[in-house]
């Protein structure tokens, strides 16, 4: 017999894979050790790294950008006064903590604004080396790190001067939640900012002091190691074709204290868009790295559900034998001593009477070729018998291969649909709610940001803009537009209310009887028109107006972790999301327009505490809400970040043992598919045809040929069943011949 046809194969294959499937199942469902922190907190604390490292690097590259665009802009100028371009650029741009205008040929400071800049760190090489003007991170008297950001201004005449802006590294300020942390790492390990440890200075028992101070150890311990860490290629650590952050990011176990164990993520500053290009501050060598004690976890006894696995394993084993038992008995051995009779026949031993088996398919073979035993000369029952046999066992093979079905089903949908459905019983670490509320919180902050960048670009533009010359205003905004990826149209909108210059899209109607700079509309259209305006110094009733795109907008809050996330007015109609919307719909949880009235009344009335946990019929979802605060014109819009995901998406035990549930049970549905539709293919069917060939040929039909498909058991009993028909059609032919031969000799004589 063949190794790869016939009824072994697949039986002995049934065999191995549900052995494999039960020992599968021992291992994922059955005991074992709960590991010190969820792998959901710990993925929650590279999220939130990565949200830190991305908007520290979009704050870095936004000021770099501004600062060269202002230099060119003045530069195709006739030049301008150095205390001019500082209060200029001050009243556009509230960003830098300093800025300073030196003669280059001099270094005479010619203006200075804000904090006293240092200018030891100035030398040739800053200047003309080959990262001339780079941006260059520089420690103050005080022990802050600044940023120092430079661009060459051409001054009166051929003198050149140099406008320097510092900035601090720090991470957004936003709401860290107690005892979270956040640093900016240099390379080399050095902390150079921190935030959320303000937040508990103000601790008073002396056990949160020493807690305090053991995580300052830790942020500083867990900083060196991600530093290290972030050294590596970004495609060496990655797998090809993974996608996700492009950096290097990963998560740190810190040590335990008081039942407490420091975690941390950590993310390199890295462009979140190839589409971006270069990015300044990627090239900086700077790492963010979240920090936050969780409780651990300490797992004493075993879970009643991972004994279930074991038993679950048990009884597979014990019904895949069951079913094997059934196969064997009821399919492999009827056919295999259909093979040797039909062999024995066929090699002419007719003394002995065909063994039929007692039903289906293989009875009726067996009784054909017990009938065409007589007809080759051995001693035969009488034809009735054969025909009751024949109708007595009209069942065919299809009834084990349901039987066997049947019983491996009785693992399968138990396992699949019962065993560990956590039904939303599943407890929710308070970090994972946390979290949620915090990136959501960090997510707003950027897109506020953000919008305010959209008025203070437009504003800068605004003041280079000459209404009395359409052409050169036309060339500004379209050459605007292409620097300025965020914006889908710009234009200058008269006293009128005509359009006097255009770059982009279509424009859309802007009032002057509306006193917001950013406004929204488009109610009724596929998108909303999100406007931002400034108007044009020494034109009465001139507005520069530009048109955010939503996609921009959208491109902000799709954040991995973080699920479903929305920018809506204070109605709770949509305005922007991470997937597809329709333009001002509402929310589809009745609980979230809740939470998003709740976080606006409590704007300025201290914490918000805007995370919660909805249960509804078995699932539960993590949501929060984050209104716009922090300042900047996009503060006073009421717009509120809300984001929401089913918890059943964190790597939580309960769920993930749910989840390798159903998944076994699914494999055991693949299990019955592959054997039990391999037997009926290969033996079933052809075992069908076969018997009915086998009937008429004991009912007299000589004529028709037999030959087999396939090099199997089934196939050498049609082998067997030809050389069958070839005697009978060979014993006729000898008993129509011999009558014949007398008749002659007669006539001969």
């Amino acid at each position: 017999m063949p190794l790869l046809g016939g009824i072994r194969p697949p039986i002995a294959l049934l065999c191995v894979l549900v052995l494999a499937l039960a020992g599968l199942t021992a291992k994922v469902l059955g005991p074992d050790a709960e590991p010190v922190v969820p792998k959901a907190v710990l993925s929650s604390q590279q999220h939130f790294a990565q949200d830190g490292a991305i908007a520290l690097r979009a704050s870095i590259d936004e000021r770099v950008t501004d600062l060269e665009r202002t230099a060119t802009a003045l530069n195709a100028g006739s030049g301008a006064d150095p205390e001019r371009v500082l209060s200029d650029l001050g009243k556009a741009y509230q960003k830098w903590t300093g800025t300073t205008v030196l003669d280059l040929e001099s270094g005479e400071v010619l203006a200075a604004r804000g904090e006293r800049i240092p200018l030891a760190w100035l030398d040739k090489d800053v200047l003309t080396g080959d990262e001339a003007l780079t941006p260059r991170m520089v420690r103050l008297e005080t022990g802050d790190v600044r940023l120092m950001t430079m661009a060459v201004l051409e001054g009166k005449g051929e003198t050149q001067q140099l406008l320097i802006a510092s900035n601090s590294l720090a991470v957004p300020s936003i709401n860290l939640g107690p005892f979270r942390s956040m640093a900016v790492v240099a390379r080399g390990g050095e902390v150079l900012a921190t935030a959320g440890f303000e937040q508990s200075e103000a601790l008073n028992s002396d056990a949160e002091r020493e807690e305090l101070t053991f995580l300052q150890k830790q942020m500083t311990r867990l900083s060196d190691r991600a530093a290290e860490e972030t050294e590596q290629n970004p495609l060496s650590v990655r797998e090809p074709g993974s996608g996700g952050y492009p950096g290097v990011s990963g998560t740190l176990l810190g040590d335990g204290y008081n039942g407490r164990v420091a975690t941390a993520g950590y993310a390199s500053l890295a462009a979140a868009d190839p589409e971006d290009g270069e990015s300044v501050a990627a090239g900086l060598g700077l790492t963010v790295v979240a920090m936050l004690p969780v409780v651990q976890q300490h797992a004493t006894t075993v879970d009643s559900r991972q004994l279930y696995g074991l038993l679950a394993a048990g009884a597979l084993v014990l019904l895949g034998l069951l079913a094997v038992a059934v196969l064997w008995v009821t399919v492999q051995r009827p056919l295999l001593a259909l093979f040797l009779e039909s062999r024995r026949l066929a090699r002419g031993d007719l003394i002995r009477p065909v063994t039929v088996p007692r039903w289906g398919e293989a009875a009726r073979i067996g009784s054909a070729l017990e009938r065409t035993r007589g007809q080759l000369g051995g001693v035969s029952a009488p034809d009735s018998a054969g025909d009751a046999r024949r109708r007595r066992f009209r069942g065919g093979g299809r009834g084990p291969l349901a039987l066997t079905a049947v019983l491996l089903l009785l693992w399968c949908v138990p396992v699949g649909l019962l065993l560990n459905r956590t039904d939303g019983t599943v407890s929710i670490p308070a970090a994972m709610v946390n979290d949620q509320r915090d990136r959501t919180d960090l997510v707003a902050d950027r897109v506020r940001r953000a919008l305010n960048e959209a008025q203070a670009d437009v504003l800068s533009i605004s003041r280079l803009i000459d209404v009395d010359d359409p052409g050169a205003t036309e060339t500004l905004l379209k050459d605007a537009l292409r620097e300025h990826t965020r914006y889908q149209a710009l234009y200058v909108v008269g006293e009128d209310g005509n359009v006097v210059a255009r770059a982009g899209g279509d424009p859309h109607a802007w009032s002057e009887e509306e006193r917001t700079l950013v406004r929204v509309s488009g109610k009724g259209e596929k998108k909303p028109v999100v406007q931002t305006g400034a108007p044009v110094p020494k034109h009465k009733g001139t507005t520069l107006v530009g048109e955010v795109r939503v996609e921009f907008l959208n491109s902000l809050l799709k954040r991995p972790g973080l699920g479903e996330v929305r920018i809506v007015n204070a109605d709770a109609r949509t305005l922007a999301a991470s997937d597809g919307f329709l333009a001002f719909e509402g929310l589809p949880n009745d609980a979230l327009p809740d939470l998003v009235r709740a976080g606006n009344v409590q704007v300025g009335a201290g914490p918000v505490e805007n995370g919660l946990l909805i249960r509804d019929r078995g699932a539960v979802t993590v949501a929060a809400a984050a209104p716009f605060t922090g300042g900047g014109i996009a503060s006073d819009l009421g717009w509120t970040v809300v984001s929401w995901q089913n918890a059943d998406r964190f790597e939580i035990t309960a769920y993930e043992r749910e989840d390798r549930a159903v998944l076994a049970g699914l494999l055991g549905l693949a299990l019955i598919v592959v054997c039990l539709g391999w037997i009926h293919l290969v033996v079933v069917r052809p075992l069908r045809a076969l018997a009915a060939d086998a009937e008429n040929l004991a009912d007299g039909d000589l004529k028709t040929v037999h030959y087999p498909r396939y090099q199997d058991e089934v196939g050498a009993v049609v082998r067997s069943l030809e050389l069958i028909r070839q005697q009978l059609q060979a014993r006729r032919q000898n008993q129509a011949r011999r009558p014949a031969e007398p008749r002659l000799d007669a006539g001969g004589r």
